[in-house]
């Protein structure tokens, strides 16, 4: 099946009809996605009070929500291409209102559990569907910066999940915030369906069945392209959101000797780090594109920045926290690029599967780096009032570091240079 892109700017409506119909519906489900994944590093010690939780449950609490993300990333995908991002991502925010809802009502563990799997399926094509219409509305050179924009929509959200959270928690608790985020992302899948227009049935796949399915995706993770950067990303961005929406309070908190209002107001700032770096990093990697330095080798030295950054906090850097917070999401926010690298390489009729593939590696080892942080940090005994041991930290932390430089090392020295994916796909080089 040819490669079916977007047809030429005669044809497709103005850059900012596009961006108000398309971009800014699909940016705002990131936003939303962004804030009910990072909402629970604020939260989190009311919740454990609440439900009376160890680390190790609290973890387990807050990372089904990436399990449940993670499993339904290769039927997305299949969605996403057969059906478009407008009406898949209007029928899975249903899902995760209802979650909303469940959660701020729930009374028992697995009744919130319950509610945060469903957040975590309905949000889990915020960001893919975006990717998906950026595929089919922008030309490809545009990509690393309009998926910057969505991504930095996504900051938004994570930023959102700081001050304004914990504010909201002292005033109506977090029920109460939680109800509040059901009625909003209810709202948007209306407002969804309504504002983004259908793409043309050109530039969905059908994929000739469940046979044709099937062969596309074997092209993908049949790929060698696709393993050799997909390993280094998954096991970074797993460690950046482990700490990013769950285990950077506690650092914060234990660690660094910061209150609840200090540690929210520097969560504010990693999260601005992020914000920033979205941005720019999008936007330096597609000039840099222009003479010849691939999105790819921005996020190699990225990764590097964010390794160092990591260790120094794994070192109890207490003195530098907070610009070392600003640091940890603006590196770690380079993941991002990844999407772009793929959307550049694969035909875009594969950009829902091939994207969604890379996601649900990120976010299965998102899953298994939440709950496994705090499984280190359980294997020392708690301080007073829930508090951990700050050489629990390091050793989570150390554990993650090494993790990330042996998959490094691994895309480092990988001596092969894989097939092309089909005769619209250029080889790696």
């Amino acid at each position: 099946m040819p490669d079916i892109h977007p047809a030429s700017p005669a044809r497709l409506p103005g850059a900012g009809v596009i961006a108000v119909t398309v971009l800014a519906p699909f940016a705002a489900g990131y936003f939303l996605s962004y804030l009910f994944r990072t909402a629970n590093v604020v939260i989190a010690p009311n919740l454990a009070h609440d439900l009376g939780l160890s680390a190790a449950e609290l973890g387990l609490l807050t990372s089904i929500y990436f399990i449940v993300f993670a499993a339904f990333q290769i039927p997305l995908g299949i969605l996403l291409d057969r059906f478009g991002p407008r009406r898949v991502q209007a029928s899975l925010l249903v899902f995760a209102a209802a979650g909303a809802g469940l959660f701020a009502v729930g009374e028992g563990f697995l009744a919130v559990a319950a509610g945060r799997g469903l957040i975590g399926l309905g949000v889990s094509g915020c960001l893919m569907a975006a990717i998906k219409a950026n595929v089919q509305w922008w030309p490809r050179e545009k990509l690393p910066l309009v998926n910057g924009i969505v991504g930095a929509c996504g900051s938004i959200g994570a930023l959102s999940a700081t001050v304004p959270v914990e504010l909201a928690l002292h005033l109506v608790g977090w029920r109460t915030v939680f109800v509040v985020l059901a009625a909003a992302t209810a709202a948007l899948a209306a407002a969804t369906l309504i504002v983004v227009p259908e793409r043309d049935a050109g530039a969905r796949s059908t994929g000739g069945g469940v046979r044709g399915q099937l062969r596309d995706m074997a092209q993908i993770y049949g790929n060698g392209y696709f393993w050799r950067i997909c390993i280094m990303v998954f096991v970074h961005s797993s460690a950046f959101l482990g700490y990013q929406t769950l285990w950077m309070g506690p650092w914060l908190r234990d660690v660094a000797g910061m209150g609840a209002a200090e540690a929210a107001e520097t969560l504010l700032w990693f999260n601005g780090g992020m914000a920033v770096g979205v941005i720019s990093i999008g936007a330096v990697s597609e000039r840099l594109q222009r003479v010849g330095v691939r999105p790819l080798a921005v996020i190699c030295v990225a990764f590097v920045g964010s390794i160092a950054t990591q260790a120094m906090l794994a070192f109890g850097h207490t003195a530098l926290a907070l610009p070392l917070c600003i640091a940890f999401g603006y590196f770690g926010s380079a993941s991002l690029l990844v999407y772009a690298v793929l959307g550049q390489t694969f035909p875009a009729r594969l950009a829902g599967r091939v994207n969604t593939a890379q996601n649900m590696m990120i976010f299965a080892g998102a899953f298994a780096a939440q709950w496994g942080i705090g499984a280190i940090i359980n294997l020392w005994p708690p301080v007073a009032e829930g508090r951990y041991l700050p050489e629990a930290h390091q050793a989570a932390f150390l554990t993650m570091i090494a993790l990330e430089l042996a998959a490094m090392a691994w895309f480092l020295i990988a001596p092969y240079r894989p097939p092309a994916v089909d005769k619209d796909v250029p080889a790696a080089r």
